[in-house]
């Protein structure tokens, strides 16, 4: 990994400008940051009210750091930043953050759903969601996988 990629597995919660700040500070050659954040969202009639997200430690950084440094031979970034929590969730939480940043935005958004895209649908993360009438763990969705394909070279 390169010292422009920061990946992070945490319980804790984050700042995301403190991040962008991270990722951009002493560059003058960044002139976008993409920003995507997942957030635990509640309502509806099965109202979530709180997610709990496991990992396999070590495999999981290293698959996210892997997906990361292809993203840099893919598109001509300047920096990557994931972060990823796990542990229990609430309504409104941060669950997760991707950063990219690259000289010029359409290289920082193709890059940044590429790597949602592969989060979504491969990432080594269990997700337990609970509801008013109980908890469930989230199987994988066909969207996801499908989403993913379409990065396949």
């Amino acid at each position: 990994m390169t010292d422009n990629v920061t990946i992070r597995i945490q319980t804790a919660d984050f700042d995301v400008n403190s991040e962008i700040a991270s990722l951009t500070a002493s560059r003058t050659d960044i002139g976008a940051v993409v920003t995507f954040s997942g957030i635990c969202r509640g309502g509806g009639s099965d109202a979530t009210t709180a997610l709990t997200l496991e990992h396999y430690p070590g495999m999981a950084e290293a698959e996210i750091g892997r997906h990361a440094a292809e993203a840099m031979t893919r598109w001509p970034l300047t920096g990557v930043t994931v972060i990823h929590r796990t542990g229990r969730i609430l309504p409104g939480e941060n669950i997760m953050v991707v950063l990219t940043a690259s000289a010029h935005r359409q290289a920082a958004f193709q890059a940044a759903e590429f790597l949602m895209d592969y989060l979504k649908a491969h990432a080594p993360f269990w997700k337990r969601e609970e509801t008013a009438g109980g908890s469930d763990w989230v199987a994988a969705k066909t969207d996801d996988d499908d989403a993913a394909a379409r990065w396949d070279k």
